[in-house]
């Protein structure tokens, strides 16, 4: 069975090329919104966060109906460290739609993406969007995707790829560069000429690959997936199997049906072959597992993940401020919710330690993990966390490291500053090339050794730098990286932080504090320009006397506080150090808060 009446596509992108805003207007276009229905940018972002980032994090289904048809879109993320999201939906559809930007061309992430669409043997259509930019360079983009498809070993049928030429903010398309479109009818067209509409044996026994996992506090788990063969009804029994597990298959029933329609979920007694619907009523169902006709159980192969690159671990809070400000603080709370994450997230692994207090949590990188702590700061959890490290692996007796393929983007006086740092960090230089007044370069460099580079890098390039980072995979230990060269500034007291304290601590370097927050001993409150610890006391006050007051303090002046950012924060931190998360705040605290401990277990180490 052919089901013409149906197209699966999913828009694959580096980040920032125009995804979400495509998607916003073959919605609008499509008639899914009332004329006068007043709509959000970026509708698909849905999150508080991916809406403050600007960047979609999870992947989102949507679907439009042109000519008869019904086009199932799924949303997908752009970012490297959210590549486990892509890796999972591109089971669910028959083709991809490339989004290019006209002016950046193919980015590392495009590179990732395309090559997981071109190994499930997907059609592409590739879309140049952002035609309307000023330095957009057409020609050159478009030689740059087929260089990018001969790379990636494309087939004929995917070398020969449709080309449309877009404008995602004004909504329009073309299918010659040179005339300006008026709307999307050319990319809707070519989408239900060019994507195979999916087929299956609608009287074959039932099958449904699970890509994605939601959840709801009324009905539990949503199971998300596309139906490869039968037709499901709601109410019905099934079998549940894994196909990495395939002997211990369970029974369940599937309790409501849901269709997607627009960006809504409509509930349907049925579907058939090629639909993508999501149900509910199997509370312990999970990515990658295949329901079933229970008298003809069969998995089907499901994509193995990559695995995680970077581990940190979160711990409850035991600092002296512990449980002021969060709403779930005990280690049965942080256990819960970190398990829960891993239902819906393929990419995040949590392994639990000796201590009860304390998880070890495993991603794709920096961003992957720091999304999470975010999210769980405000829902009301408090929590610490540890330095990030790298998962070491040992193959053939050798120890291995896993590597980031970098590409950068600078000035060309800011060459030398890279470099340099580049070096310092284990990074070997793959190419150099000059474009313009820019140098364009790639880099090998160890994934720790871009632990807190992000920072510097801007800082060096005056902010102009683009970095882009792609997983390489393991390599041999390329040896010790030096890090930070700073030293902390530490509280002495706990107390509240006066004006006249912090005066005569800006002396020994940078602060992190303003007058009036409160400090605990053992919490960093700045940082020393050389790599060496000192502990100031910021809440001493000006003792009265019979001479001066002690409210002469407004001629002291302060240097503004550094402020960091949870990513800069999660960079920063050192071995023995923590960084304190609560819905309302961020310290950095050394791990051993009692200076003569501290000193004791720094001796110890030495020896």
């Amino acid at each position: 069975m052919i089901r013409e009446d149906l197209r699966n596509i999913a828009i694959i992108a580096h980040v920032d090329h125009g995804k979400t805003t495509l998607v916003d207007a073959m919605l609008k276009q499509a008639g899914v919104f009332r004329k006068n229905q007043v709509v959000a940018d970026r509708v698909m972002d849905s999150g508080d966060l991916e809406r403050e980032k600007g960047i979609t994090i999870l992947a989102k289904n949507a679907s439009v109906r042109y000519k008869n048809t019904k086009i199932n879109i799924v949303d997908t993320p752009g970012h490297a460290d959210f590549s486990g999201e892509v890796e999972r939906v591109l089971k669910m559809v028959d083709g991809v739609l490339l989004l290019v930007d006209a002016f950046e061309g193919p980015m590392p992430q495009t590179r990732f993406v395309l090559s997981k669409a071109l190994e499930l043997n997907h059609k592409v259509i590739i879309v140049v969007n952002k035609v309307d930019r000023e330095g957009a360079d057409i020609r050159k983009t478009e030689n740059d995707v087929l260089e990018l498809l001969m790379e990636l070993q494309a087939n004929d049928t995917q070398l020969d790829s449709p080309y449309v030429y877009c404008s995602a903010k004004e909504g329009a398309a073309s299918l010659n560069p040179e005339i300006k479109g008026t709307d999307l009818s050319p990319l809707f067209d070519t989408v239900l000429q060019h994507i195979n509409p999916p087929e299956g044996d609608e009287n074959r026994p039932l099958q449904v690959l699970i890509s994605s996992i939601d959840y709801n506090d009324y009905v539990g788990r949503i199971a998300i997936g596309r139906i490869e063969r039968g037709h499901i009804k709601a109410n019905s029994d099934v079998a549940v199997v894994n196909f990495h597990n395939p002997e211990e298959p369970h029974r369940a029933k599937v309790t409501n049906i849901y269709s997607f329609e627009g960006v809504k979920r409509e509930p349907v007694e049925e579907a058939y072959v090629g639909d993508i619907i999501s149900f509910s009523g199997i509370p312990e169902i999970s990515i990658g597992d295949t329901i079933c006709d229970p008298e003809f159980v069969e998995a089907i192969e499901f994509a193995k993940i990559s695995p995680p690159t970077i581990e940190m671990t979160f711990s409850v809070n035991d600092s002296p401020f512990a449980g002021r400000e969060g709403k779930y603080v005990t280690s049965r709370h942080l256990r819960e919710r970190l398990f829960r994450e891993t239902l819906k997230d393929v990419s995040l692994k949590v392994k639990e330690t000796e201590s009860a207090d304390a998880f070890i949590v495993m991603g794709r990188g920096e961003m992957h993990l720091s999304i999470l702590v975010e999210t769980m700061r405000r829902e009301g959890y408090e929590f610490q966390l540890s330095t990030p490290r790298v998962l070491f692996t040992d193959i053939d007796g050798v120890k291995q490291e896993p590597m980031e393929h970098v590409y950068i983007d600078v000035p060309s006086d800011c060459v030398g500053a890279v470099c340099e740092k580049m070096g310092r960090r284990k990074g070997e230089m793959l190419c150099m090339n000059l474009s313009g007044a820019r140098m364009k370069m790639e880099f090998s460099v160890p994934a720790r050794g871009l632990f807190g580079y992000r920072n510097e890098f801007l800082t060096d390039t005056a902010g102009e730098g683009i970095m882009n980072t792609l997983y390489e995979g393991y390599a041999p230990y390329k040896g010790e990286i030096g890090y930070r060269s700073n030293g902390s500034l530490i509280a002495f007291e706990t107390g509240t932080a006066v004006t006249y304290g912090l005066y005569n601590a800006q002396e020994r370097g940078v602060l992190f504090i303003n007058p009036g927050e409160e400090v605990y001993a053992g919490m960093v409150v700045g940082e020393t320009p050389k790599d060496e610890d000192i502990t100031i006391n910021v809440c001493k006050k000006k003792h009265v006397t019979n001479m001066r007051a002690a409210g002469s303090d407004e001629a002291l002046r302060l240097s503004p506080p550094k402020k960091m950012s949870l990513e800069q924060a999660m960079e920063y931190i050192k071995e023995d150090e923590l960084l304190e998360i609560t819905p309302l705040s961020m310290r950095i605290r050394k791990k051993i808060l009692d200076p003569v401990m501290r000193m004791r277990a720094k001796l110890k180490d030495k020896q």
